[in-house]
Formats: C-alpha cells, structure tokens, sequence
C-alpha cells in the first residue's frame, strides 16, 4: 500500500471475453513481484478501478485486497475454465427467445405486431452471469479491506440510457468527496452486483440493468460507452501512477489491408463499432495523460506551483496480437446455436471476428489470452519492476 501521497492505481478496461487478458497480465505482475522479494499476500494498488469486463475482474481482485496472490489465483481459475453458458444462454430455446426474436424484430418489427408489447430487450439473455458473480465475489471482505487500509478505494463505471450521462460508483473506506464533469458523474456507493451488471452490459448484446440514483430509477448499459476519461476515477480518488492494461489496438498490430470489394457484413459493421466504444476513448485518455506529463515536465517550478496539475507515472500493458485474429481461430468452440447465430451476421468470418472477440467466452480462447497476458507483461519485466520501486 502506498503512502497518503503516493498512490498506485489499476485500470482494467472493458471488452467482454477480451477481459481475460487481463487475467495474464495480473498473474505475471504477481509473480514478477513475488521474484522480487513481495510477500505473496501484498496488495500492490491502492485503488482498483474497472470498466465492463473489467469492472468484474477489478471487483473480484477488490474481494481480496487482504491477499492479492490468492485474487489473481481466484480469477484465473474462473477465466481458464469459463464456459459461454456461464455468461450467457447458449442453449437453443434461450437462443431463440433473444437473439432470434432480436433479429427478426430488427428486421421484420413492423409486421411483428405482437412484439410491440413486450419487445426482446437484447441479442443474449446474461442471466446466468449473475450465478458466476456471486461466486467471484466476496463483498464482505471487500467491506472489510477498505475498513482496515488494505485498499483504499474500488471504482466501477457505468452509462445511463434514461440520464445521457457516464457514471463513476466508487466505495472507499475514506470520505472522498464526489466530482462532477460535462456528462460524468461520480457517486460514492455500496457497489454490488447490480452496478457490475450494469458496468457489463454490452449495448445491444446485453440488456440494461435498472439501477436507482438519488431515488430514481435509471437504466443503465456498458461503462465504456461516452468514458471520455477512463483513466480519471483513478486519479480523483487520489492515484499518482496507475497501471492500465488495455484490450487492444494500442500496441497490437495493425490490421492488414481493407478489402474494398465486399460490403462489410452486420457482424462486421458490429465489431467495429464495439471496438470503438471499448478502445478508442482509452487510447485517447491515455495520449492526453502524456501530452500532460510533458506539458508540466517543462514548466518552472514556479508555474508548477500555481497549477493544480500534477505528474502522473503511467504504465500501460496491452496485446501485442489482434484479439479479433486469435478469436476466428476459436469459433468453432462456441456451443452450436450460438454459432448458428453469429454466422448468420458474418461473425465467423475472419472480418467478422472482432465482434467474436468480445463474446467467446470459451476456456481455448480466454486460455490463449492469458498466456498473452503473461507473455506480454513479462516482455515489460524491467518496466514493471521500476514502476512498483519508484
């Protein structure tokens, strides 16, 4: 833990099944740390910040601020035996009753007047996600950890559907006076599952989660849709550095050349978009952050005073592979009636495959990405060893 002035933070950015890449990378870090002489039980972030996916594992990791080997050990046995139906419905009665009424209502909704109604909120019913949260969580002692200083402060992020504005649910066992930003807002809560829910809930893949603020009932979806600062909650709540590991596209490769005659197919068009929602605006806060270290490493130390800016140590660990080319390897582990779906958007095409990506919640593919995770983060060793000595 660090000093009341020196506070390290961790970032896990959303990305459904991508997530598991974060997995790997925690676990490296842990025994990166553990070479080095950490006591396997020492927590290494003071404040542990999450977004969809990530906002899971971030809680999870909360849990057990007390012991972080045994957090990291606890997530990777969940995402290197996951299957889908622990995720969501991959049966086929629970195929057709949402994606297929999903589907057909997105194409034939006009006619389908008995829709009208009582429409299919989602293209994948999660319910089962609930089940595997209460397993990953133990939010006693998470209660407990924040009480006693192993941790100083657990954000997760959410989007509000009915108020237009980006949410920031923060519990800290210090008071920590909540901040406002153009369409953000933060709130200090009891974070359960409801707001992890909502944190996870992929727009249009998911349903949105009722959750209640200030006596009002808001719907609410992914967190990473309208998160102009992913890195921010950290930095409120007092971080100096933070670690963030990302899902992609900042220093995988690019892809290869664009295909300027095939019309992009739906699952395409959706893989994009997704990926724009998930990376894009993380990318950007983090050249934004840079842009500020510069800024403020040529001032004066007399103009220095006068801003209330300060210097932010950042490490940054994401893939260096495309996510979306590991996952068109591993479609084919997708239980049949999921499959049978997704082919017919284009999602089991190799263009297609980003959107993929986000849902192959399947042990070959999270399996794949931890040892990414790992491979990735050991690469950084010396990276990592001078960001937790400084």
């Amino acid at each position: 833990m660090g000093t009341e002035n020196n506070k390290t933070g961790l970032i896990l950015s959303g990305g459904g099944a991508r997530a598991a890449y974060q997995v790997g990378v925690l676990q490296a870090i842990s025994a990166i740390l553990l070479e080095a002489g950490w006591a396997p039980e020492r927590n290494p972030f003071d404040i542990i910040c999450g977004t969809s996916a990530g906002a899971i594992n971030a809680t999870a990791l909360a849990c057990r601020a007390d012991h972080f080997g045994e957090g990291v050990q606890k997530l990777l046995d969940v995402w290197e035996h996951i299957k889908v139906e622990q995720v969501y419905r991959a049966d086929s009665l629970g195929v057709i009753r949402s994606g297929a009424r999903w589907l057909s209502l997105l194409s034939f909704g006009w006619l389908l007047r008995q829709w009208h109604a009582s429409p299919p909120s989602s293209l994948l019913d999660n319910t089962p996600l609930v089940s595997l949260l209460h397993r990953m969580l133990d939010l006693p002692r998470l209660d407990a950890a924040l009480a006693d200083g192993r941790l100083h402060a657990l954000a997760v992020t959410a989007s509000s559907y009915s108020g237009s504005r980006h949410m920031t649910f923060y519990q800290t066992g210090a008071e920590i006076a909540p901040w406002v930003r153009t369409q953000r807002l933060a709130l200090q809560d009891q974070i359960g599952v409801e707001h992890l829910l909502a944190s996870a809930a992929i727009p249009f893949i998911f349903p949105a989660v009722p959750l209640y603020i200030g006596g009002q009932r808001e719907y609410c979806g992914d967190g990473s849709m309208r998160q102009l600062a992913p890195i921010s909650p950290a930095i409120h709540l007092g971080a100096n550095k933070v670690l963030v590991v990302g899902a992609g596209r900042m220093t995988e490769p690019a892809p290869g050349k664009a295909d300027a005659a095939r019309y992009p197919s739906l699952a395409q068009i959706a893989g994009h978009a997704l990926s724009s929602i998930f990376l894009d605006g993380l990318a950007v806060d983090i050249e934004r952050l840079n842009r500020i270290n510069l800024t403020l490493s040529m001032l004066p130390p007399e103009l220095l005073g006068k801003t209330a800016l300060r210097p932010v140590e950042l490490l940054v660990i994401a893939p260096s592979e495309r996510l979306d080319a590991i996952a068109s390897r591993h479609i084919g582990s997708l239980p049949r009636p999921i499959r049978t779906m997704l082919s017919g958007i284009g999602a089991a095409e190799a263009r297609g495959a980003a959107l993929a990506s986000y849902l192959l919640f399947e042990s070959t593919y999270t399996g794949e990405l931890i040892r990414l995770g790992q491979r990735d983060t050991q690469a950084r060793k010396d990276d990592v060893l001078a960001f937790f000595a400084a």
